[in-house]
């Protein structure tokens, strides 16, 4: 008797202490636009125009160059 009186109060502490499932709470998800859209606000980066694709390609090409360290060191 103890001895089950013991394992359901240890099952009941576990439960106690577990946390609640948060996957079910609701969908957060959003539908994104392109990338090149941009920011609808000021901060963006020089020499990039939201909206055009070609311009922000060209814009993290640069981004890419300039972490390279072989381009950025010679």
């Amino acid at each position: 008797m103890i001895r089950f009186l013991f394992v359901f109060m240890s099952a009941l502490v576990l439960m106690a202490c577990s946390e609640r499932d948060q996957s079910l709470t609701g969908s957060t998800v959003k539908s994104d636009g392109k990338p090149w859209q941009g920011a609808k606000n000021d901060f963006v980066a020089r020499g990039w125009t939201p909206g055009d694709k070609e311009s922000w390609e060209k814009q993290i090409h640069t981004r890419g160059q300039n972490q390279n360290e072989y381009v950025r060191m010679n």
